[in-house]
């Protein structure tokens, strides 16, 4: 006998764990590359349909009204339904929309919003180190000033986030600038934003630990 009695039950055991090496692969490429992660033009229906063309766009109203913590922590903020009542107590009672937040609000229950940004669980974002450093809302949620219906503009990959890490200054401007989303510079913005990563003294870290923690 060349091989022990035991060596007969290597083909099952490394079937098996194949097997589960696949469902594990085939679970990760299912969930994480699907549109609701990070893929361009995800636009899921929302609860209520809540336009930020209106509200951002055409009443100016600024991000941190509602994202009231987008300057001070890792999350920028769910606005909570007293945020909504705060106009919509005397605005449009009658709308079938507006009807669903004071509904919400009756009942004191979160409006179910559905998630449009979302990076795997592993990564951490801070949204308040990027924004006191002079990077806008529009780097990596586009216009949403002119969204009906909010979309994902920008992958939100690891290569992604890594090319602004490397080279940050196109993507700088005036910390005063970063909820105005149709500004625009004068002249070449790597020129300009040079000038604000030494304002800033912005030197974002390229190691995996910096949002693999």
């Amino acid at each position: 006998m060349l091989f022990p009695k035991w060596t007969n039950q290597v083909p099952t055991v490394l079937a098996a764990s194949l097997g589960v090496v696949a469902c594990c692969a085939i679970f990760a490429i299912w969930y994480w590359a699907s549109p609701k992660n990070f893929n361009v033009g995800y636009e899921p229906v929302q609860p209520i349909a809540y336009s930020h063309k209106l509200h951002a766009g055409e009443l100016g109203i600024d991000c941190r009204y509602c994202h009231f913590n987008v300057e001070r922590g890792p999350d920028a903020g769910i606005p909570p339904t007293e945020v909504c009542m705060n106009c919509h107590t005397v605005i449009r009672t009658n709308s079938p929309e507006i009807k669903k937040i004071h509904a919400a609000f009756v009942s004191g229950k979160p409006i179910p919003w559905v998630r449009v940004h979302k990076l795997a669980d592993y990564v951490y974002f801070d949204h308040s180190a990027h924004v006191n450093k002079g990077v806008s809302c529009v780097v990596c949620h586009g216009r949403i000033d002119q969204m009906d219906v909010v979309r994902t503009v920008a992958p939100l990959s690891m290569e992604w986030c890594l090319n602004c890490h490397r080279n940050p200054a196109p993507n700088l401007r005036d910390k005063k600038l970063v909820t105005d989303l149709a500004w625009k510079p004068d002249g070449d913005p790597a020129v300009l934003g040079q000038q604000f990563m030494e304002k800033y003294h912005v030197h974002p870290s390229t190691d995996c630990s910096t949002c693999h923690r």
